[in-house]
């Protein structure tokens, strides 16, 4: 028995997934407050959702390795609802948001994460990790919104170049710790022993403290009507697709980095559930996180360990160890989401973009920029569409028909058809018989052999086909149509030549057979 728990939760790594949790820890904190922040909610509550999320969701994930906590691209949704309705409004929202990916899990629809094209995948990974980058300028500034000053910046600056070199150079040497963990621990040390008066994770506090207790259970104090059911309904979808969304496209890029796969529905099921626990003990929800994630595997963290020390980390933090994380120097951890910047940035699409097909290049570069300017799940899907619409272009115009005429029988012509008919080829196809209709003899043949119909659409044309040659009294035989296609056909009860050995077996997606 516990060698099944051993092996569940970390396989023959316990170490290097306790010291990259470790490291995660103390990268949640800063990001956490900063989120909090964005959302508009007090910093113990985007703290607490750190240490659910990341938890429940390590516990329950199908992505070992993968950390999940608060994140920006939910933050930026939840503002206005916090400013409009208030914290309560959040925590039921987030609860409704964990149900809804639940639904997703139960129902099996975190497959459908494997269409993402690889251009969307690659636009995703730029576009977050300028959206990290740009997120640390922040710290830059004072609480007025104004440059801090020379003064400070210079050592501050030089304390980042200091971590990123840490980061850069320690594992040449040795991989024994986290480079990160190291970094942060010189970093601070420096700090304190030289008494350099530099920003620390104290100074993002609007209290001046981190010190909390231990979440506690409670129900979000809405009124239970249909009118606060319809205020957190809209923000709720939005949250889960948002969340799922960059949960299932980091356990995609884990499983690039690593080779292996992770379970999308499983990992539907095991936000969902962090979310709702979330919800109710008073966080901001959450979902996986791509920096904090790149940073565990760098770390050489591979298990479900490393994130489940994050949280019980995290957690330690918030109620022992708060004095020490407030005199981090906001520095060092700068220093290292800039260096899981570089890390996450993928370098190598910079260099294809010009020997890749240009449809690809602009939905890289378009996903790229909308995660900038929008979010991430409006950036995914648009390209998705874009993707896909591109792709049902190329395949609308590779229709064609090959003719042969019967030589001791002139009354008799062969059509070879050839490509894909679904919706947006069907317009073509049809188009392709409109002569052949009144200049064929007699007798038509066509051979779907070497031709898929992918679609209900695609049905209707052969249907409408077939009406039309009834029509001017031809003789129609169809060959080679599968079994759904010739259930399908309203109008070719009588002209369909059947040949059980070489007819295709493939399915038509179509809602009639459903």
């Amino acid at each position: 028995m516990f060698e099944k728990i051993k092996n569940y939760l970390s396989p023959n790594n316990w170490k290097n997934d306790t010291l990259s949790g470790l490291t995660v820890a103390l990268a949640l904190v800063p990001e956490a407050i900063a989120f909090a922040f964005v959302a508009g909610v007090d910093p113990i509550v985007g703290l607490y959702a750190a240490f659910m999320v990341s938890l429940i969701a390590a516990l329950l994930s199908g992505r070992p390795g993968m950390i999940s906590g608060a994140t920006g691209a939910l933050a930026v949704v939840m503002v206005s609802l916090v400013a409009q309705y208030g914290v309560e409004y959040l925590f039921a929202t987030v609860v409704l948001m964990g149900l809804i990916q639940i639904t997703f899990g139960v129902f099996k629809l975190g497959k459908f994460a494997r269409i993402i094209p690889h251009p969307v995948m690659l636009g995703f990974v730029n576009g977050l990790a300028i959206v990290i980058g740009l997120a640390q300028f922040t710290q830059f500034k004072d609480s007025s919104g104004a440059w801090l000053s020379f003064d400070v910046l210079f050592p501050m600056s030089a304390f980042i170049l200091l971590t990123m070199a840490i980061m850069h150079f320690l594992p040449k040497f040795t991989k024994a710790i986290p480079s990160a963990l190291a970094a942060i621990v010189v970093v601070t040390l420096a700090v304190i022993i030289f008494g350099i008066d530099i920003p620390t994770v104290k100074d993002m506090l609007s209290g001046g403290s981190m010190a909390a207790g231990f979440p506690s259970f409670s129900i979000p104090e809405i009124p239970f009507t249909l009118e606060a059911l319809w205020v957190i309904i809209p923000y709720a979808v939005i949250l889960a697709f948002i969340g799922l969304i960059e949960s299932l496209m980091t356990l995609s890029l884990i499983d690039e980095i690593t080779n292996t796969r992770g379970q999308s529905n499983k990992e539907c099921l095991a936000q969902g559930t962090a979310n709702i626990v979330t919800g109710f003990f008073g966080g901001m929800g959450g979902c996986a996180m791509v920096g904090q994630s790149m940073i565990n595997i760098d770390s050489n963290g591979r298990g479900r360990w490393g994130g489940i020390v994050a949280g019980l980390g995290l957690l330690a933090f918030i109620l022992f160890g708060s004095n020490l994380i407030e005199q981090i120097p906001l520095a060092a951890l700068v220093g290292v989401m800039f260096m899981v910047v570089i890390g996450t940035f993928a370098w190598s699409s910079l260099r294809i973009l010009n020997k890749i097909p240009k449809s690809d290049a602009f939905v890289l570069a378009f996903v790229s920029i909308i995660t900038v300017f929008t979010d991430l799940a409006i950036a995914v899907i648009s390209g998705i569409v874009i993707s896909a619409l591109v792709f049902s272009w190329k395949k609308s115009t590779n229709i064609e028909i090959q003719d042969s005429i019967n030589i001791n029988d002139k009354k008799t012509i062969h059509h070879k058809v050839s490509g894909y008919i679904f919706f947006a080829s069907s317009k073509n196809f049809s188009e392709l018989f409109s002569e052949k209709i009144i200049s064929d003899p007699v007798n038509v043949y066509i051979d779907f052999q070497n031709a898929k119909i992918l679609d209900h659409s695609g049905i209707e044309a052969i249907n409408s086909l077939t009406k039309k040659y009834k029509e001017v009294n031809k003789k129609l035989h169809l060959q080679h149509l599968s079994l759904d296609c010739r259930k399908l056909l309203l109008n070719a009860e009588d002209i369909i030549e059947i040949n059980i050995e070489e007819d295709p077996k493939y399915k038509v997606a179509d809602n009639l057979l459903g």
